[in-house]
């Protein structure tokens, strides 16, 4: 197997049984339930405008829609397993039953709303813990056999925006991500896709320094996303608004996309289109 499986992970993923094909990068447009969210003000959380924002996220060229509960910026409002799982009511198999050729994502931490988000048809799990708020999330992740997104964060919800002065930010993200993939991996999950961490606990050089150092992490061995929009490593230096900076994150979108990330996870889907399309053209 050696080469080959390595080759497989990196260009497709098994979703419900359904071979995603990532050779060519896709868009994971956000979809925020939250009241709180700290840049689209909660817009989306009755299932109509969460519908509507779903075909636009289509639409413009996502091939992936990541629903979130919970709000993870800085001071947000933190919530039970059982509230995220109220607020998201039927959203997903609303969603599903609409647009039956969409990819939806579950944006949790907590192993019952994967289980939940399972039954109502989610194709990927994306935790931002890295397993780490809820001891059974690797277990129900195995159970349901859905590809899982590994974020690089620190070890709890009370410190994953303490920042962290590393003396070598690539280095230690890949240290967590060989530590994590073997877990998963002897937990029978193999359709990993991994995550650096943009915003959590990171310094606004190290980001950059990351930024400028994407095609080391994770060893090419698995599949990048990549999620620094609206990310305040950009737009504080500024002097800017969040939403004031759609084109400082398309130049560092493409940086990365150069670099071989496979996925976008953005607010602003048609505008990430326009990058990835450049990035293919050329």
């Amino acid at each position: 197997m050696g080469n080959h499986s390595s080759f497989i992970n990196n260009h497709s993923l098994n979703c419900n049984g359904r071979l995603v094909d990532l050779s060519s990068p896709k868009i994971m447009g956000i979809l925020n339930l939250t009241p709180d969210s700290f840049s689209d003000g909660g817009k989306f959380n009755n299932e109509k405008s969460a519908l509507q924002h779903a075909e636009k996220i289509l639409k413009d060229g996502g091939g992936i829609i990541d629903i979130g509960p919970q709000s993870t910026r800085p001071n947000a409002e933190f919530l039970s397993s059982a509230e995220e799982i109220k607020r998201m009511g039927t959203v997903i198999s609303e969603i599903k039953k609409e647009f039956p050729e969409a990819l939806i994502s579950l944006d949790t931490f907590y192993a019952e709303t994967v289980r939940f988000g399972f039954n109502e048809g989610i194709d990927l799990v994306n935790d931002i813990s890295g397993g780490q708020f809820d001891e059974k999330m690797f277990d129900i992740v195995a159970e349901t056999k859905l590809p899982y997104i590994l974020m690089h964060v620190n070890p709890s919800y009370k410190t994953m925006h303490d920042k962290v002065n590393f003396d070598d930010i690539s280095l230690n993200v890949n240290q967590y991500f060989i530590k994590k993939t073997n877990e998963l991996l002897q937990k029978g999950i193999k359709d990993i896709i991994l995550d650096p961490g943009f915003g959590f606990g990171k310094t606004v050089e190290d980001q950059m320094k990351m930024i400028g150092e994407v095609e080391f992490l994770g060893f090419d061995k698995y599949p990048l996303l990549i999620g620094i929009s609206r990310k305040s490593f950009i737009y504080k230096p500024l002097g800017k608004a969040p939403l004031d900076i759609n084109e400082e994150t398309q130049k560092l979108h493409l940086k990365v996309l150069q670099q071989g990330a496979k996925i976008l996870r953005v607010h602003d889907v048609l505008e990430a289109k326009k990058t990835v399309d450049e990035f293919l053209s050329n």
